[in-house]
């Protein structure tokens, strides 16, 4: 499975984001979640209001304000376009985070199928270690269990009407 652009491709065992691979046995699960650009809202939203009371106390004119205006306006839009950020939390390891573009819906399509997998990887592993666990059990259990007499006695059945 992979992602339109490319930069998530995700098989049987492994996942691999922009180059960087990981097995699905080495990852917990997968998050992806919108985010804005905070510095391009706050740039933008402190130019409207300083072209805004520039404009107001007349100390620019109208062409200039317009193109202020619509500068920081640009701004604003851009830091709302923002981007997507892909978790992914590894067991035992820190967290790692990747920024990705495009539709938040595809992406969490991939990363939900991505957690079925990893889920099911774990499964199969801790099913395949319970497997292991019972047959050295059994080997233990057998190794441990006493040795049948083999007293002459026990082997040969008695016969009947012989003589004593």
């Amino acid at each position: 499975m992979q992602s339109p652009d490319g930069r998530l491709v995700l098989t049987a065992t492994s996942l691999t984001v922009l180059g960087q691979a990981f097995g699905l046995r080495e990852l917990e699960r997968a998050e992806v979640q919108p985010v804005r650009w905070l510095l391009w809202y706050l740039l933008g939203g402190l130019g409207l209001t300083i072209i805004l009371l520039l404009f107001l106390n007349n100390w620019l004119h109208t062409l200039p304000t317009m193109a202020g205006l619509l500068a920081t306006a640009l701004m604003l839009l851009y830091g709302h376009r923002g981007t997507n950020r892909l978790r992914l939390w590894l067991l035992g390891r820190e967290v790692a985070h990747f920024a990705l573009p495009g539709d938040l819906a595809t992406w969490q399509r991939l990363v939900g199928e991505l957690n079925r997998r990893v889920s099911r990887a774990h499964d199969q592993a801790a099913a395949e270690t319970a497997a292991l666990l019972a047959a050295l059990e059994a080997e233990r259990t057998a190794a441990e269990a006493p040795e049948p007499a083999t007293d002459a006695h026990f082997l040969d059945p008695p016969i009947p009407n012989a003589p004593a």
